[in-house]
């Protein structure tokens, strides 16, 4: 398993919830694989109760189950329950868009988001540091709205879009990725509503649209 440092104020119960969460997003703890309380405690040099409270939360939002006397498995990847995700997704953030275009947003926000889609560009060659501006990007322009609590809410159950969004990244070429995001950041300069939420539609339907790439990439035994 891959593990980080803690942050600085990070209580043991965040810190393992995180490192869980990019291990199961980045595929290092595999679909359907087990893992053991035990031993996440042991790698994480934590005491089992903060692991176990961070299995839990995992467990309420179905990206692990917990199995009596077997021990913990990584769920499947269900593609039916990922496109509810992406549905409920695209729903809030076409309304958010639907919200940047028809108010002026500031300077300030708008340099945020340049900035934000020039180091994408930057960073085409790593997969990591893309995906976390990706997802910077999106929280971005929920704050920017105003419905920055309401993104947090969403990203109770996006860990099983964020894993097959990390997928996508191996099998759509990620100059398109970065480019749905400068075109939408463009049209929300130019307060284009139907643009925006016609570039947010492809983009966050990109992994549905290379689902046979990415089945094609990956083990079968990955997908319920």
């Amino acid at each position: 398993m891959r593990v980080e440092k803690r942050q600085a104020l990070e209580n043991g119960r965040d810190y393992a919830l995180r490192i869980l969460k990019n291990n199961i997003i980045d595929l290092t703890l595999k679909p359907g694989s087990m893992v053991n309380e035990k031993e996440l405690a042991a790698n994480l040099e934590l005491s089992r109760t903060p692991v176990r409270e961070a299995l839990q939360e995992l467990a309420r939002s179905e990206i692990i189950k917990i199995l009596p006397q077997r021990g913990i498995q990584i769920s499947l990847i269900d593609y039916n329950f990922v496109e509810e995700i992406q549905f409920a997704r695209n729903s809030l953030e076409n309304a958010v868009l639907d919200f940047l275009c028809n108010n002026d947003i500031t300077e300030k926000d708008r340099k945020i988001l340049e900035e934000n889609v020039i180091l994408q560009e930057f960073h085409l060659d790593n997969r990591e540091k893309l995906m976390d501006l990706d997802n910077c990007f999106h929280r971005e322009l929920f704050r920017i709205a105003g419905k920055v609590h309401l993104y947090e809410m969403m990203q109770y159950y996006s860990i099983h879009f964020d894993r097959v969004r990390e997928m996508a990244l191996h099998t759509v070429k990620d100059l398109k990725i970065v480019n749905d995001h400068r075109q939408i950041y463009e049209a929300i300069v130019r307060q284009d509503a139907a643009s925006a939420k016609a570039c947010m539609d492809e983009h966050l339907s990109r992994y549905h649209m290379d689902e046979k790439g990415i089945r094609e990439l990956y083990p079968k035994e990955y997908f319920a």
